[in-house]
């Protein structure tokens, strides 16, 4: 016999790319009991994260109505502290009961710039559009009169407007002009 048709010694070890006879060892792969357990846990885990998530957002939602309300009910705060000098000046030009014309000029004077002040702290702002273009959105027409301005220009403010962070509040009472007569 020759050297490559002799079997191989027994003391030789086998070769490793074969593939094991028997299969691997069950008792290490988890049971379907346990891996249904392990499912289980994790479907309640992530109910009851679900559930918190869930319970945040009503918090948050609720919170939010309620500074929405409280903003409704107290965004006129700020202006109300700003007209509150304002009544004061006006109480005082009343409980004096010595004044003259000229004081009593002065004290309406000062007091009409407390308002002014107000209104510009809290962008209330005055439409005062003499010699303007008419503005729909802006003025209130009252009526047409004959002018030398070009027509549809204001000639004469009735009431003033005013307009709170460009928005109006009141438009201004205008008359607007016909233009020439041609």
């Amino acid at each position: 016999m020759t050297e490559a048709t002799q079997a191989p010694p027994e003391n030789q070890p086998e070769p490793q790319n074969e593939i094991p006879a028997t299969p691997p060892h069950t008792d290490t792969l988890p049971s379907l009991e346990e891996q249904l357990r392990e499912m289980e846990l994790k479907v309640a885990e992530h109910h009851d994260a679900w559930l918190r998530a869930k319970a945040e957002t009503e918090n948050v939602r609720r919170r939010a109505q309620e500074d929405i309300a409280k903003a409704h009910k107290f965004g006129i705060e700020k202006f109300a502290g700003e007209l509150l000098p304002v009544k004061d000046s006006l109480e005082a030009a009343l409980a004096s009961e010595k004044q003259t014309v000229e004081d009593l000029r002065s004290g309406v004077e000062l007091t009409l710039k407390q308002l002014v002040a107000a209104f510009e702290k809290s962008s209330l702002k005055e439409i005062n559009p003499v010699g303007e273009k008419f503005d729909p959105n802006r003025h209130q027409a009252m009526g047409m009169v004959e002018s030398e301005q070009e027509a549809n220009t204001v000639v004469h403010v009735l009431q003033k407007g005013y307009l709170i962070a460009e928005r109006v509040l009141r438009p201004a009472l205008v008359m607007v002009a016909k233009g020439k007569d041609t």
